[in-house]
């Protein structure tokens, strides 16, 4: 019995492998409030991710690669690309990071050199309201890509002579590989973006337009693995009072009365002029 009790338990291990772990996302997408230091705490409700922004505070947002390869970064505010500017999609430019490296992107990318500061702001002083595309207005989203590797050199092994090596077969194999990449890339087609919520219309504040400052990038080359994204990652904002309507945050309390003071002989000081 135990032996069979003991069989069974290592058939159920054996299986349990065979599916992926709870992944841990490959890039932690994280939001720093510049004016204060403080790293926005995020709030799950019915399946979104959010955060409280304080209008007209500066915000950085913080990415981290946590694997050991280079992925490629598209990251999206308010539905625009924060690099090019056009309506955000995956397959657009975006940040390179390095294995393991953990880099802060404080603004709309202007030139190689500098970036215009993202900063909380009422809804119609948005960027993405300003241009006209005020649908998307607050959210935070990127889409990671992981890097193709180089394919190895392969070459037949030698047939014993005197066999001939048949002449049609490269000819076959061609036939075949081009077959099998037309069918990835068939099956990697981007899928459609779901529209915008009902939401955006009760949306407060979404991300300005600010200062310029100097935030250098260099460019560099990078092959995606495949046109879908290993990971998309979405964090919604809005102000705090907003999120309490929503019943995210807890609503702010009535502040407490102060406790009567007793009345002191010597309160210390100078005798003050009357008013």
């Amino acid at each position: 019995m135990s032996r069979i009790l003991t069989s069974c338990c290592a058939a159920l291990l054996a299986a349990l492998a065979c599916f992926p772990s709870a992944a841990r996302a490959q890039v932690e997408l994280a939001v720093v409030d510049r004016d204060d230091g403080r790293w926005l705490p995020q709030y799950r409700h019915r399946g979104d991710r959010w955060l409280a922004g304080v209008p007209g505070h500066r915000y950085a947002v913080r990415l981290t690669n946590t694997s050991g390869e280079r992925v490629l970064v598209v990251l999206s505010v308010d539905g625009v690309n924060a690099v090019t500017g056009e309506d955000a999609d995956p397959s657009q430019a975006g940040y390179v990071l390095a294995p393991w490296q953990s880099t802060e992107i404080d603004g709309w990318r202007k030139s190689l050199d500098e970036v215009a500061r993202f900063r909380f702001t009422d809804l119609p002083d948005s960027y993405a309201a300003r241009t006209g595309r005020p649908g998307n207005v607050g959210v935070i989203g990127i889409a990671v890509f992981h890097e193709r590797r180089a394919p190895r050199a392969w070459s037949p092994p030698p047939r014993p002579l005197p066999y001939p090596y048949p002449a049609d077969t490269q000819a076959q194999a061609e036939t075949r590989k081009a077959s099998g990449a037309a069918s990835a890339m068939a099956a990697e087609a981007p899928a459609a973006a779901p529209p915008p919520t009902a939401d955006a219309a009760r949306q407060q504040i979404g991300t300005g337009h600010g200062a310029r400052e100097w935030a250098p990038v260099s460019r560099t080359t990078f092959v995606r693995a495949s046109r879908r994204p290993a990971q998309v990652t979405e964090l919604r904002y809005d102000t705090p009072r907003r999120l309490a309507a929503l019943g995210i945050l807890p609503r702010e309390r009535w502040p407490r009365r102060p406790f009567a003071q007793a009345p002191r002989a010597f309160p210390g000081g100078f005798v003050p002029d009357p008013p």
